[in-house]
Formats: C-alpha cells, sequence, structure tokens
C-alpha cells in the first residue's frame, strides 16, 4: 500500500491544478515557483506517476492528474469546512436594544455580562436617550421604555411596578437641623423633568401638607440627578432600581421611611416592523425573569 503523500506537496499540487501554473500556485502559497516545482516532482515520484505535462507556457494536468486533483481538491475543502465548522470563531447575532440613559446606565448595563455568559454568541448593541416614551426610530429590534404600557405596539410586556424613594448626599441629610424631613428635604428638591408632582404625591399619600415645590435645580434624567447629589446637593425621589447602586456604595442615603409607588412602569416593547428572530427571544426571557425574580 502506498503511504499518503506529505501534505505539502499536496496542497503544491492542488494549487497548480486549480490554477494551471507553478508560478500562480506559488504566488498563492507564498512560495517560489522552484519550491513549487520540487514539491510536485516529489509528490509524482512518490506516486510513481507523471501528474503535469510541462508546456512552454504554464502546465496542464495528465488524465492520471485529473482524476487525483478531484479528490485532493474535495479533501482539503472538507478539512477547511470541518476546521471553521469546530474551531474558527462562529459569526456573531446582533441584538440592538434601545433604552432611556438611566435605565440603560444603570441597570441594564450593569447585567449585560451575565447575558454575554449565557450567549456568547450574540452581540448586544445597546443606545439609549433621555427619555423613551416613544421613539419613531424603528432601528432596534428590542425597546425597553417607561410609561403606561398604553402603546400601539402588539408586543407590550410589562417589567413589573417599581417605588421611588428619597434620596440625598449624607452630608446633606446630617445637616437638617430637626433631623432630615419630607419638609426639609423637599426645601431642597432636585426635580426630575416629568416627575415635578412626586413630592405632593408623596406627602398626601403619607397625611403630610406640603406646599408646592418649586426646586432647587432640575434635571432630564434620573441619572443626571443621581450625579447632582453624588455632589453634595439637594434631594430627589428616584426610583428604586436606579439608586440601589449609590446606597450600597454609600454615595447616597434614603433618610425617610417612605416609598411612593410609580406611576409609571418599564415595559418591553417589540416593534411590529421588526421580525422575531430568536435572539430577540432569548433576551426577552432573559430580561422578563430577571424583573420577576430580583424585582429589579
Amino acid at each position: 500500500m502506498t503511504k499518503l503523500p506529505h501534505v505539502t506537496w499536496l496542497r503544491s499540487f492542488e494549487a497548480a491544478a486549480r490554477l494551471g501554473s507553478f508560478t500562480a500556485a506559488a504566488e498563492a502559497l507564498n512560495l517560489t515557483p522552484a519550491a513549487v516545482s520540487q514539491q510536485i516532482k516529489l509528490l509524482e515520484q512518490h506516486l510513481g506517476a507523471s501528474l503535469f505535462v510541462r508546456l512552454p507556457r504554464g502546465v496542464a494536468l495528465t488524465d492520471l492528474g485529473q482524476a487525483y486533483a478531484q479528490p485532493v481538491r474535495k479533501g482539503f475543502a472538507e478539512m477547511r469546512e470541518a476546521t471553521d465548522g469546530l474551531f474558527g470563531a462562529r459569526q456573531k447575532r446582533r441584538l440592538r436594544v434601545h433604552a432611556s440613559i438611566s435605565y440603560g446606565t444603570l441597570v441594564l448595563a450593569p447585567l449585560l455580562a451575565g447575558f454575554h455568559a449565557a450567549h456568547p454568541e450574540i452581540e448586544v448593541q445597546l443606545t439609549s436617550a433621555v427619555w423613551t416614551d416613544r421613539t419613531e426610530d424603528a432601528a432596534f429590534d428590542v425597546e425597553i421604555r417607561y410609561g403606561h404600557g398604553d402603546w400601539d405596539e402588539r408586543d407590550i410586556r410589562h417589567l413589573g411596578h417599581r417605588s421611588s424613594e428619597v434620596l440625598c448626599h449624607p452630608a446633606v441629610a446630617a445637616a437638617c437641623d430637626a433631623g432630615p424631613t419630607l419638609e426639609a428635604l423637599a426645601e431642597k428638591a432636585v426635580q426630575i423633568i416629568g416627575s415635578e408632582t412626586d413630592w405632593g404625591r408623596l406627602a398626601a399619600l403619607y397625611g403630610r401638607d406640603l406646599p408646592p415645590v418649586p426646586g432647587m435645580m432640575r434635571a432630564d434624567s434620573s441619572l443626571m440627578a443621581l450625579q447632582i447629589l453624588s455632589g453634595g446637593t439637594g434631594a430627589a425621589i428616584i426610583s428604586e432600581s436606579f439608586s440601589k447602586t449609590y446606597l450600597d456604595r454609600g454615595l447616597l442615603v434614603s433618610p425617610l421611611d417612605c416609598k411612593l409607588p410609580m406611576s409609571r412602569s418599564f415595559f418591553l416593547v417589540l416593534p411590529d416592523a421588526r421580525p422575531m428572530r430568536r435572539e430577540v427571544i432569548q433576551f426577552c426571557d432573559w430580561l422578563y425573569d430577571l424583573h420577576r425574580n430580583q424585582a429589579l
């Protein structure tokens, strides 16, 4: 039985058979024409047969060479496919997620490592906006939207009810002469645009008489308000979903034993125009389970 030829001989033979030239094969393999010619000569000696007819310009396969070229070419193709399939980098599937800047930064972004660990083949592209009550830009697969859930899309999934709490810097709480009270902190209010009624709602919920709260500053997002508070200024009513990291790190405190149920919630919204791809289902199920099990 003839031993299998050296793979480098076969590689030169396949390239020369495909390109019809030792010179072209040498360029394709980054070798010299002399090296290709020598490897094919060794292969012919090993097999005891001529595989090429040397012509004034180029080469042509003999009948035996033509018959041998087909299984050699097929063998290399199968090896490439097997190598790519088993060891090559898998093509990532892109998932485009859109959220408010506060939710995207404070809630979703820190969790994405967990999603990546479970689904490394999915590349998440996270974009944000100050508000996501609704956007006309449908260039995304999933939107996390804040509101009442009364939109036109067919697939809207409620991520659960949340509460807000009063937050401030520890130094602000300590500076209140009679201790931090709702009335004292309301005088230092940082109002979040769109949630100006929260101070009055919180006071009414606990039977307190609170005059209108003009606010000493305004912020267009909870994230901006949290950064203002961290600098040692003011107090704000902010979702527990957003405040957790700041409280855990001791950057802020929640000095009042009172919570305000949020009048609006976060929802997973799937644009009608986008197809329901497998990665969309996987992401939605993952985020929904997190909210349900961890009360994010």
